[in-house]
């Protein structure tokens, strides 16, 4: 088990490595100084460094005696385009974007693991430490995939953690199976004839024609998925007109869709398909649907049973068992860790980040990384490494 006194010795250290990163975020495919500072960080400690998969990612290599099993640690490091409104000192720099799902913290926590290990070095076996570029919705983690990670950098299995608010600092929670739901966002372009509003039977009403597929739209779940199967989709956009006497020739709808099984996300696909062909054809007008542009859809992600039992007992040892919740409620939210998930059997976790009251919820211009849960989170790696490259004694 990792030394505690050893971990909480790199706290301030941890501290001051997050807050800087908070300072200067950075968002998809453009952490370039991000990527410099924790590649710095990296050969400080004597790892061997890569860097340029996926644009700007970054993976670090240690290996210890002559083990030949290889596991891979996978943090984030983008930022999101929100205008920060808190006003602590570490506030962001970068107007308009900031660190709103706790990326900066991922990252420290995984440089503070590879601190440790390069100087303990209690294990047997490769480390590869991936910081990934883009996982707000840009699927970093599959461009770093295309590019060769897993060619380049063989692990055996890969772990990934993300903190979660509302569970308490200190704390885990992990289990097998689904932990996070896919992603799909969908476009509709329903293309009509214009005409003067109070004409309205000259033309053809795209409008009306929207409004129709919007509630369709919310059938599918009630009416075509399983309901022992939770799926949502949502409609989050829609664009037509710009006058208030004409019916515009065409409407934009976009929304989304997230569930926790292929089959049914294949499902979801094709039903709105159907609806939005069907209803366009009973009001003559037509339809163009464009799913996930710009590579947009995260399958989802399900964690291996035997990487998940080395994850819990690396939690266990952490934290305490009264501390990791072994059956949390899978979240509907989405991350692109599973397309590692798809390439190499592995684990993903959450650890708690304390109480999201005053908005501190993911994604919300109040958020701010919990920074007395960095020496948790780095002794979880440590912890997890040891476990799976188990030193001979």
């Amino acid at each position: 088990m990792p030394n505690p006194n050893k971990i909480d010795q790199l706290h301030n250290q941890m501290r001051q490595w997050r807050q800087h990163l908070h300072q200067f975020p950075e968002t998809a495919f453009e952490e370039t100084e991000t990527a410099k500072f924790i590649a710095d960080k990296l050969r400080g400690f004597g790892l061997e460094v890569h860097q340029g998969l996926g644009k700007t990612g970054v993976v670090a290599t240690l290996s210890v005696g002559n083990g030949d099993r290889k596991i891979a640690l996978r943090a984030d490091m983008d930022a999101l385009f929100i205008q920060e409104q808190n006003s602590f000192a570490h506030k962001s720099r970068h107007d308009g974007k900031m660190h709103a799902c706790g990326h900066d913290g991922h990252s420290t926590m995984l440089l503070g693991a590879a601190c440790y290990l390069a100087e303990h070095r209690n294990f047997n076996g490769t480390v590869y430490f991936i910081f990934q570029p883009a996982e707000e919705g840009r699927a970093g983690a599959k461009q770093m995939i295309d590019d060769g990670l897993f060619e380049q950098f063989p692990a055996d299995c890969v772990f990934g953690m993300h903190n979660f608010p509302d569970i308490p600092p200190g704390s885990f929670a992990v289990k097998p199976g689904a932990m996070m739901a896919s992603f799909d966002c969908f476009e509709i372009i329903i293309t009509g004839q214009a005409t003067h509003a109070a004409m309205p039977h000259l033309g053809n009403d795209a409008i009306v024609a929207a409004a129709q597929i919007i509630t369709a739209l919310q059938t599918i779940v009630s009416r075509t998925v399983n309901p022992s199967d939770p799926a949502v989709v949502s409609i989050t956009q829609v664009h037509a007109g710009n006058t208030w006497n004409a019916l515009p020739e065409s409407v934009v709808l976009r929304g989304t869709f997230r569930c926790f099984d292929g089959l049914v996300q294949k499902t979801i696909a094709e039903r709105i398909a159907r609806l939005v062909n069907s209803i366009c054809d009973g009001f003559d007008v037509s339809a163009t649907i464009r799913f996930n542009p710009e590579n947009a859809g995260y399958p989802v992600t399900v964690n291996a049973a035997v990487e998940t039992a080395m994850a819990l007992q690396a939690a266990i040892a952490v934290a305490g068992e009264d501390c990791v919740n072994q059956q949390p409620t899978p979240c509907m939210g989405s991350e692109d860790f599973a397309f590692m998930l798809q390439e190499k059997p592995g684990c993903y976790i959450w650890i708690g980040n304390g109480s999201s009251e005053n908005s501190c919820l993911l994604h919300n211009p109040h958020y701010d990384f919990n920074d007395e849960i960095l020496p948790i989170g780095a002794a979880y790696w440590v912890q997890l490494v040891e476990t799976v490259l188990k030193a001979k004694g």
